[in-house]
This record gives C-alpha cells, structure tokens and sequence, in this order.
C-alpha cells in the first residue's frame, strides 16, 4: 500500500486487489449508497475506534479490579451538591 499527498490535506491511498475482491468491494458499497473510497475510509475508521473502545474498555476494567470502589450516582450528587 503506498499513499501519495493528493491535495491540500487530502491523501490518496493506493490498495492492491484481485479483481474478485475489488468486484465483492464494489458491489458492497454499491449496497450501501457509498463509493468505494467513502466504504473503504468508513470501515477503516470505524476499525480504529473499536480498537480504541476495546483498549479503553480492558484499562477502565483493569483499574476497577485493581480498586473496585464504586459510587453510586446518587452518593456524588449528593457529595458534590448542585452545579
């Protein structure tokens, strides 16, 4: 994969495929009212969010099991009164 700077703060990226894949690529977009490149860049950057999810989801975990004190919504209103 190579990327090239397109325009202004724009970057193409070029993806070799098979034609087969490239047919079952389009043909995906195409079902969802979206051009290769928008299916591409959406499912890219939905992948990369999920990833930061996951890893923000296992280090909040790991830092409950490491102090499982909690507090109910309840005890910090009541502790931080009214904004």
């Amino acid at each position: 994969m190579t990327a090239v700077r397109y325009s202004g703060d724009t970057m193409m990226i070029s993806l070799r495929v098979t034609d087969d894949e490239y047919s079952v690529i389009k043909t995906y977009a195409e079902s969802r009212g979206e051009t290769v490149s928008e299916m591409i860049r959406r499912t890219v950057t939905e992948r990369i969010e999920d990833e930061y999810d996951i890893r923000a989801y296992l280090k909040a975990k790991e830092d409950l099991d490491n102090d499982p004190v909690t507090y109910t919504h309840a005890y910090v209103k009541k502790e931080l009164g009214p904004f």
